[in-house]
């Protein structure tokens, strides 16, 4: 027995080794080959769900966490794994209790003072989840990240854009199950509104960029209009996602900007179907791709309709944009408006989101 306890040590550590350094798939094999030397242990149901719920397996690094919380109910660490596994799965009220056992056991925890608040956030309480975030801010947790959730929350001055980091973790974390949500939860049809327009034209198009491409939902519409199509999109795993359609020649993993000003490739058509709300201020985006359309280009976008400023952070963290704003930015950067047309851009909880669908043509 002392062999066998001995052996699950030196794996749980080789485990935690791998883990910190973001070797997920090898701290996995670690962590369940302790667990099946030593079956029950609360320290390596922990750390295997963890892994579990950064791999994306939610359910079942949930059932391992709920295990070691039966052996140590005040386990702060499995406590706040529960909770974001719960929270994953779409269930906040459940897994805020969790949150707050955590803290209670350890209040100095700032990651979990965010996923309190952020719990709050999505149950309708932004007072309380505005707290939680001034907590986790005061414990030292991420400020870039806590500063741009409580603007969200707050009155004032929202930053220009959101945290790259956050972007890029929100999609990775959502790329598994991206297409079936938005297309039968939310309703959301962007892409074929916005590449309808353009194939009414009858025009084939050398070179189309879809532009925060994600899992590709705009590939094969496309596809079908250009000799050749590139995709960009910060997550790793949407572009994961966007490999197997078939539909895209080049896809590159980058923030929009930095690919617009390193490509040296040009392009007659760019769309943008629902990337804007992640982006923020897009003067920056359309100063770029000035530089990269040629003369008569097609560049084609929905945006969350703003009716007050030029761009606005809602609760929700996504941006809103303005028709003025848009009229303004196309008007600094040589495009001429086609169409701009109000419908919604996809369903939030069952209400329609209010949006922008625009078509510009770059001036010749």
């Amino acid at each position: 027995m002392d062999s066998r306890f001995e052996q699950a040590r030196d794996l749980f550590l080789e485990g935690v080794a791998h883990y910190e350094a973001g070797r997920l798939p090898q701290a996995e094999q670690k962590f369940a080959g302790a667990l099946a030397l030593v079956p029950g242990r609360p320290s390596v149901l922990t750390n295997l769900g963890a892994v579990r719920l950064k791999l994306g397996r939610v359910e079942e690094a949930l059932a391992l966490l709920q295990e070691a919380l039966e052996q140590e109910p005040d386990n702060p660490e499995a406590l706040g794994h529960c909770g974001t596994a719960l929270a994953e799965l779409g269930r906040p009220a459940q897994a805020l209790p969790y949150f707050e056992r955590a803290l209670a056991a350890n209040p100095n925890l700032p990651a979990v003072w965010t996923l309190r608040g952020t719990a709050l956030r999505e149950l309708g309480r932004p007072q309380e989840a505005a707290q939680a975030y001034e907590e986790a801010l005061a414990r030292g947790g991420d400020a870039q990240l806590l500063r741009y959730y409580l603007a969200g929350l707050q009155a004032g001055e929202a930053p220009a854009h959101p945290p790259r980091h956050y972007v890029e973790t929100l999609f990775d974390a959502y790329a598994d199950g991206f297409d079936a949500h938005l297309l039968q939860a939310l309703h959301y049809d962007a892409p074929r509104i916005l590449t309808q327009r353009l194939a009414a034209q009858g025009r084939r198009w050398r070179h189309a960029l879809d532009l925060g491409c994600g899992t590709g939902l705009c590939g094969p519409h496309l596809r079908a209009m250009a000799d050749r199509v590139t995709g960009v999109d910060l997550s790793a795993r949407m572009l994961e996602k966007a490999a197997r359609l078939g539909a895209y020649d080049a896809l590159q993993q980058a923030d929009l900007v930095e690919f617009l000003e390193s490509t040296s490739e040009t392009f007659d058509l760019v769309v943008a179907a629902d990337v804007f709300i992640y982006v923020g201020a897009i003067d920056d985006v359309f100063r770029a791709l000035a530089q990269r359309l040629a003369q008569g280009a097609a560049f084609c976008f929905t945006v969350e309709e703003s009716t007050g400023a030029e761009v606005a952070l809602r609760s929700s963290l996504r941006y809103a944009h303005s028709e003025a704003g848009i009229r303004r930015l196309a008007a600094a950067h040589g495009f001429d408006v086609s169409a701009i047309e109000r419908r919604p851009v996809r369903e939030d909880q069952r209400v329609p989101v209010p949006g922008l669908f625009a078509w510009l043509q770059r001036r010749a």
